[in-house]
């Protein structure tokens, strides 16, 4: 008993202390001004130490992604700092590899800016914005799945290529996180941004999304996201995905056919059961209007007494192997469960696709 109380108050006296240094860090020290050079002077910001990268860059109106709302617990605001970021943290190990600190890569939620930094980001996100806008219509397409479209307000336009994504921003007494989804509305849908989002038990971000009522306000950011649609229009898009994998596909697809009325396009789409199938007679009537458009669904569980299903059975990525032949111009789109993943990337090397002709979003 001694010996657990010793232990009790050891520790109590660590977080006294700890949080003592937190305050006095944040109230008693002062770095003074500081120089951030983005990209080797593409971009310079002067400054006061003492804040995050994430935040200063924040303030900037600069949006690194990051779940979290900079607590360091998603590890996905890396940012490569070249110099004057200090020793890489322990709360920064479990989400770097050994090959990822050697290139210098950090969290920004945890590199506190104390001197003259050098960093480097991705062009693109310059063009990310904070976007007001408010719920034009929510409507469920399957059981547990809600295609929700926003009205953009400030700014009221948003320049975003099929495949990317935004981040909404998730009220919570501890302050705002941020959830991703990709936009399923297409690119010359400037005044829009269309999301399918599947309501997870216990999900923070589809439990807010999913209870939103017609003309709440929502805040996000965005565009994310590196993909780019093959500008050529002979070379076959191939479009696999499989639950609330379907967003980004709907994008890419009607981006297509926009452009593109003659251009080879498939869809593939893996669903559990016949509860699970959304989009189809939609893509079935797009499919009359643009015949190089063709379409396959696949159900991994039987179909059940009294249930019609006139398509594909099994697990996705057999359609695939059934239906695509081997020797044509392609590129790929993948977004589904990592299993599905892996399987349909498997397919598609023996098909001929390089490696840097599959792109793919895990989830």
């Amino acid at each position: 008993m001694d010996f657990i109380n010793a232990s009790a108050v050891f520790v109590g006296l660590m977080v006294f202390f700890t949080a003592v240094l937190l305050i006095a860090e944040r109230y008693l020290l002062h770095y003074g001004d500081v120089k951030i050079d983005i990209n080797a002077g593409q971009r310079i910001i002067e400054t006061s130490g003492g804040s995050t990268l994430l935040n200063t860059l924040l303030e900037q109106s600069i949006f690194i992604p990051s779940a979290c709302g900079g607590h360091g617990t998603c590890g996905f605001c890396k940012t490569s700092v070249v110099s004057g970021g200090g020793p890489i943290l322990p709360t920064e190990v479990t989400f770097l590899s050994r090959s990822e600190q050697r290139a210098g890569l950090r969290l920004a939620c945890q590199v506190k800016i104390r001197n003259d930094m050098h960093i480097r980001i991705p062009e693109e996100l310059f063009n990310v914005k904070l976007f007001k806008a408010s719920v034009l219509s929510s409507k469920n397409v399957t059981h547990d799945i809600k295609e929700i479209r926003f009205s953009l307000e400030d700014p009221e336009e948003i320049s975003q290529r099929p495949g990317q994504y935004v981040q909404v921003q998730i009220p919570t007494p501890e302050g705002p996180v941020y959830r991703a989804y990709s936009i399923s509305s297409p690119a010359s849908a400037k005044g829009i941004v269309e999301l399918n989002v599947r309501l997870l038990p216990g999900g923070l971000g589809s439990g807010y999304l999913h209870a939103l009522e017609l003309n709440a306000p929502v805040t996000f950011t965005g565009p994310y996201g590196e993909f780019h649609l093959d500008e050529d229009p002979s070379t076959e898009i191939i479009c696999v995905g499989g639950g609330a994998g379907m967003a980004p596909m709907k994008n890419i697809i009607y981006s297509i056919y926009e452009r593109w009325p003659n251009r080879s396009c498939w869809l593939f789409f893996g669903c559990r059961g016949t509860k699970d199938v959304f989009y189809l007679e939609e893509y079935r009537q797009l499919a009359k209007k643009f015949p190089s458009f063709k379409i396959k669904y696949a159900l991994s569980d039987p179909v059940q007494p009294g249930e019609e299903w006139t398509d594909e059975k099994g697990f996705i990525h057999l359609a695939v192997d059934k239906y695509l032949e081997q020797g044509i111009t392609r590129k790929a789109f993948l977004c589904g469960p990592p299993p599905m993943i892996d399987a349909v990337t498997r397919i598609l090397l023996d098909k001929g696709l390089k490696a840097g002709d599959i792109f793919y979003d895990k989830f």
